[in-house]
């Protein structure tokens, strides 16, 4: 081990988890991994961790910071969060989750286009680290930088975490967009109108809106819009093809948070009067009321205005 090995606590065994432990590893840090079906208990994984790093699903977020709350946690241990979604309950993020949890401890967001069948076949990739702590962001990016991944640090913590959570939603459109086999003409422009309603909503929960422009808003929503490994967009492809939600994710390898997502955002958007027409037809159409191409009618027919307006 080199004389600045850090030990990293990863929780969550799952393909991203694992990919970023492996990341870790290869740098020469000592890791741990933890999963509830593994052998390991949580408690001998996070003693002594300099780095903990959470993967967890969504719904797993909060049950599993409320379990080390009761534990030894080092004093100067860094939180790192790579999971995307909104807490169907509260709608809060998962760094806020954990910031309520641990108020004293530095909490740093890990976000960008990172599909992980990619990562694992060590193709190029890029993310971004943020945090209001830049001392702790930049320790996450010395341990996960490599060859194969490069890390940038951001200071807009909710703008990177947003940026990775709301494109989701989007994704789900996309897919079903390619399903219906509309265009590159009508894909670019529902991309571009899904980029200006997450940074509508971004910057209404206190975002930054050029945050949206980078790694972990633009470049992630590229990523997943455009590619069949992306589950969200797989569950928007077979919508298209007159699949049941029920049918997809019942053979969907992994979470879609993009389903669970947007019943939140829809939610929290009405009560602060927010506009996102597109996400609102994604809602429909994950609730059953229309069909993917009965949203894009009336996303069509929507009356004419200028592009910027807000």
């Amino acid at each position: 081990m080199p004389s600045d090995s850090k030990s990293i606590a990863v929780l969550g065994a799952g393909a991203w988890g694992s990919s970023l432990a492996s990341i870790a590893s290869a740098n020469g840090h000592d890791v741990k991994i933890w999963s509830r079906s593994g052998s390991a208990s949580l408690a001998d994984t996070v003693k002594d961790a300099d780095i903990i790093l959470s993967a967890v699903s969504m719904k797993g977020v909060s049950k599993i910071a409320m379990e080390l709350q009761s534990l030894s946690i080092p004093e100067n241990a860094v939180f790192v969060t790579a999971t995307k979604g909104l807490e169907a309950e509260t709608a809060c993020t998962p760094s806020q989750i954990w910031q309520k949890t641990f108020p004293t401890h530095s909490i740093v967001v890990l976000s960008g286009p990172n599909l992980s069948p990619e990562i694992q076949q060590k193709l190029p990739s890029a993310t971004v680290v943020a945090s209001y702590s830049a001392t702790a962001a930049e320790l996450v990016q010395v341990v996960f930088s490599s060859r194969h991944f490069r890390v940038y640090t951001n200071l807009d913590p909710i703008g990177v975490e947003l940026g990775g959570t709301l494109k989701n939603v989007i994704a789900i459109a996309s897919g079903s967009c390619d399903g219906l086999q509309l265009g590159t003409n009508a894909k670019a422009a529902l991309v571009t109108r899904g980029l200006t309603e997450m940074v509508r909503v971004g910057v209404c929960w206190g975002a930054k809106a050029e945050t949206f422009y980078g790694l972990s808003g633009l470049g992630d929503l590229l990523a997943t819009c455009n590619s069949p490994l992306s589950r969200n967009y797989q569950v928007g492809y077979q919508l298209a093809q007159n699949k049941t939600l029920d049918q997809i994710l019942i053979h969907l390898k992994g979470t879609a948070e993009g389903v669970n997502t947007c019943s939140v955002l829809v939610k929290r958007s009405r009560e602060q009067n927010i506009s996102i027409p597109i996400t609102q037809q994604v809602y429909r159409v994950l609730q059953g009321e229309i069909s993917p191409r009965q949203a894009l009618e009336e996303l069509m027919e929507r009356n004419i205005k200028p592009e910027y307006n807000d």
